[in-house]
């Protein structure tokens, strides 16, 4: 096993676009290769937690063969149940049950883990850990992390409303190297020279009306992470971030469906971890 103490993973989100990270993640645990500390958010916070329990191929078989299986994800859940997936399937069933999560090897991993969400009442990220042993608070943690403004509710962790960290903090790099690591090797799920073309609009009023300071973060979503993005590549370049990323344009839509897609996306992740894993050999 080889531990790398001195660089940080960050591990970006991107709904269904994650099972490239599932890929680099599945390399890393071939080849035995762990990080001391691993920030990751939204889709890469799911992700993230299979290899923090060390569970080879788990977010692969729950991404690609169970969405197949049972259609977890789609405008028909938002429509019938107010959420664009099945949380209590993603959440409670899978962990528990069908995909089983091995919360003791998680709980004995002595690296550190955070996932990032956004607070609703600040605007704010916040950057949550769970290594006490509370499944529930950890399971909690992870869906707020990955619940998407607008298609899904509101998470409280410890009575405080979270939203999809990725509001704030798409790529946490910063807080990486904020921990103390001078280097951070970033999976990230868009190729380099990718910029999001769209406008940013002010919130109306009566859009998460008791959350102001939310209004204002999602206000200026796009501009956030164009910025992040532009930040990562010049940390790349200066040689502070060894960046893992799709080689080309993503033909997988965050709220893709196509196995076969899927698939191909996962198996470009699986080569590219592979790749880095050889250089440290």
């Amino acid at each position: 096993m080889k531990i790398i103490r001195n660089s940080a993973l960050v591990l970006e989100g991107g709904g269904m676009r994650g099972v490239f990270t599932s890929g680099v993640l599945d390399a890393f645990m071939k080849y035995e290769v762990y990080f001391r500390y691993v920030v990751a958010v939204s889709a890469g916070a799911c992700n993230g937690l299979s290899y923090a329990s060390r569970q080879p191929r788990r977010a692969r078989f729950s991404n690609i063969d169970m969405l197949v299986k049972y259609d977890y994800l789609g405008i028909r859940h938002l429509l019938t149940h107010g959420c664009i997936f099945d949380p209590e399937l993603l959440y409670d069933r899978f962990p528990n049950n069908l995909v089983p999560y091995d919360y003791d090897t998680y709980f004995e991993n002595q690296c550190t883990f955070e996932m990032v969400t956004t607070n609703c009442s600040t605007g704010r990220a916040e950057y949550l850990c769970e290594h006490s042993g509370n499944r529930q608070r950890l399971l909690d943690i992870v869906r707020a992390s990955s619940s998407l403004p607008y298609v899904t509710p509101i998470v409280k962790v410890d009575g405080v409303p979270m939203l999809d960290g990725g509001i704030v903090d798409s790529i946490p790099v910063q807080r990486a190297l904020d921990q103390g690591f001078q280097q951070a090797v970033v999976v990230a799920t868009r190729n380099r020279g990718y910029r999001n073309n769209g406008k940013d609009r002010k919130i109306p009023a009566f859009v998460y009306k008791n959350y102001p300071r939310l209004r204002v973060a999602l206000s200026r979503r796009i501009a956030c992470y164009n910025e992040q993005l532009e930040m990562l590549e010049r940390m790349e370049d200066e040689g502070t971030v060894t960046c893992i990323r799709p080689l080309k344009p993503m033909e997988v839509d965050r709220i893709e469906k196509n196995p076969e897609k899927l698939e191909r996306l996962y198996q470009e992740g699986l080569e590219l971890g592979e790749c880095y894993c050889r250089t440290l050999l």
